[in-house]
């Protein structure tokens, strides 16, 4: 009988990085990153296409399997990706899950982390439709520097530094904000800007490789959205297990995640934040990932069969 799916593995990204027309060294970062993967799943035998989640014209049916890769506009459009989210589930099979990426998708994950005794950065979760003021709450916490962000985000989409002489200035955006999301408050990790995060890669729960990413002068947000660097890194025995134990406290075994890690005052490795739904997973630095990643994939197809 003829099988159904035109397809194995439909790699997902966002409609700028289909067929970009004008490349710059980001766009090429994406391309590149997806390819690594594309060629690795080949290699293991499988039909493999990429698109965009959100193009209106595929049958997603005729796919066994989509693997969230590089969909970057998610977090700007969270109830209509949510929503089709929840319409492909019936069609084909999501890599990660979708309980993982519902469980993933909002940072109140980090309390589930803590419960189970993973070292987090401290954090206070503010609730959607929370009256108290942004001075008042940080008057509570008090913390002398913190950081404010979305429950919901990436790419530090409102993420603000606050402390007492500015959090004035941050109270009219924070007011419209927690109307519509919770919101949530850490206190300032300052190893950040000497030591920077480390992201440590893992797949099928094994660790694979690390990167460490730095901020600008002059900067907190170590991301490269914001002038942040990458850098080449060699995690220790410590770190390893840190991740791998972070990995067996989700609620189930990812084919792939990143755990970001930063060292808290205490010089202890704290989780800042567990990424399974789209993680930047640096394979252009470590291009020999990508086989570990297809493994991991098809490890993962044999055990659900």
């Amino acid at each position: 009988m003829k099988s159904p799916f035109l397809y194995d593995i439909v790699i997902l990204t966002d409609s700028r990085y289909v067929a970009p027309k004008v490349l710059n060294d980001y766009k090429r970062n994406v391309l590149l990153e997806d390819q690594l993967i594309a060629q690795a799943l080949t290699s293991e035998g499988y039909k493999v296409w990429r698109t965009n989640w959100d193009n209106a014209e595929f049958d997603w049916s005729t796919t066994k399997m989509i693997l969230f890769r590089t969909t970057w506009d998610y977090f700007d459009r969270f109830e209509e990706f949510f929503d089709w989210l929840n319409v492909v589930r019936s069609k084909t099979q999501l890599v990660n899950s979708y309980h993982l990426i519902q469980w993933n998708i909002d940072k109140h994950y980090l309390q589930d982390l803590h419960q189970k005794g993973v070292k987090i950065v401290d954090t206070y979760f503010i609730e959607k439709g929370d009256q108290r003021s942004l001075p008042e709450i940080l008057e509570h916490c008090q913390w002398k520097d913190a950081i404010l962000k979305p429950a919901i985000a990436g790419a530090a989409r409102h993420t603000y530094k606050i402390h007492s002489k500015n959090v004035e200035s941050y109270t009219p955006v924070f007011k419209d904000l927690i109307q519509e999301e919770a919101m949530l408050l850490q206190p300032f990790q300052y190893r950040v800007l000497t030591k920077g995060e480390v992201s440590l890669m893992a797949f099928g729960g094994q660790f694979s490789h690390a990167i460490l990413k730095r901020a600008k002068p002059g900067d907190f947000r170590v991301q490269d959205d914001f002038g942040g660097s990458v850098h080449d890194y060699a995690a220790n025995e410590q770190e390893i297990a840190f991740c791998e134990a972070v990995i067996r406290a989700c609620p189930e075994l990812p084919v792939y995640a990143r755990v970001d890690a930063m060292w808290n005052d205490d010089n202890e490795l704290c989780v800042s934040e567990v990424e399974m739904i789209e993680p930047e997973l640096w394979m252009r630095n470590h291009p020999a990932a990508a086989a570990a990643f297809a493994k991991a994939l098809k490890d993962s197809i044999k055990e659900s069969t």
